[in-house]
């Protein structure tokens, strides 16, 4: 692949082999300081469409706030996520960042893959998964050390970026940007839009399950479970999931243990579960959304069993 020509939604790629990815990676396993985990060894030699540039992406940590990659080189695959198999079990699902320098176009979809390399031992045992005892190293956990934080006007320049690299039309940028002026003007003036009142926030346990079909409650009964900064125990119920209130859908897994932004520290989620097709795109608190596509966190509480089949 010529070094100057950038991946642009919709081009097929194949991961490297690993003889090859070893080659871009120092003594961490790291390329500029983004780790090539464990969990990515599987697909080398395999193909996949570009999703989009993740020209920025949201960090969650300590403070949430949005980041870059230093030179814009990093790619989302479709449908590609962390499986978490390496870092203990991690069910973050995190959607997995690619160096351009680990892909390769693909120009023939009807060419031959390389030849399979018989690296992946090699592969795996230069790649680290801890830092501590309890502390993994992942691409979540090196999200601050591989990024650099933008200013108001860097995120506005994004937003152009952002259409002129495919990920969307400039439409669809029109609007995420009106979504996010709403409920940033809404915020200042009303505060959060589901804030509640309660000091201690209750729990419920449902113990759902993977296929179950449950429903949102609605808005009035979800604001009942919540404190003045629209969160249940720590977690917030962003405006964005109140469309799906009083609409079924089916569980996706438990969350039962996520490792943290920035951190490495691995957390317990009790009563919170994942649902089918419920992704954050961030427009109501990112202006021009984030490439990130995490799975959105449903507290039991914020659920119940659908009588409807």
């Amino acid at each position: 692949m010529n070094p100057r020509a950038r991946l642009r939604p919709g081009d097929l790629v194949e991961v490297k082999t690993p003889d090859e990815i070893l080659q871009t990676l120092d003594a961490d396993g790291t390329l500029d300081q983004l780790p090539f985990m464990p969990e990515m060894v599987e697909f080398c030699g395999k193909r996949f469409h570009v999703s989009r540039r993740v020209l920025k992406t949201c960090f969650s940590g300590s403070i949430s706030t949005m980041r870059v990659f230093r030179n814009d080189d990093v790619v989302a695959l479709d449908g590609v996520r962390c499986s978490g198999a390496a870092h203990g079990g991690c069910q973050k699902a995190c959607l997995i960042f690619w160096r351009e320098a680990w892909l390769r176009k693909i120009v023939d979809a009807n060419g031959r893959s390389q030849a399979e390399s018989d690296g992946h031992w090699r592969l795996r045992r230069r790649l680290k998964t801890l830092t501590g005892p309890k502390t993994f190293f992942c691409q979540a956990s090196q999200l601050l050390k591989a990024t650099d934080s933008l200013s108001r006007w860097s995120r506005i320049g994004m937003c152009l970026s952002e259409v002129r690299a495919g990920n969307c039309g400039a439409l669809q940028m029109a609007q995420r940007i009106g979504i996010w002026l709403f409920w940033r003007i809404r915020r200042k003036f009303l505060g959060e839009y589901a804030r509640g009142s309660m000091q201690s926030t209750p729990v419920e346990r449902l113990s759902l399950r993977h296929g179950e079909l449950i429903e949102v409650k609605p808005m009035g009964n979800i604001i009942e479970t919540l404190n003045r900064t629209a969160r249940n125990r720590g977690l917030y119920f962003s405006p964005n999931m109140r469309r799906l209130c009083g609409t079924r859908h089916r569980v996706k897994e438990r969350l039962d243990k996520i490792i943290v932004d920035g951190t490495g520290e691995m957390r317990e989620l009790p009563n919170t579960v994942v649902l089918e097709d419920s992704l954050c795109g961030c427009e109501s608190i990112a202006l021009g959304g984030c490439s990130r596509s995490e799975f959105v966190y449903w507290r039991e509480i914020w659920l119940r069993r659908s009588q409807r089949t």
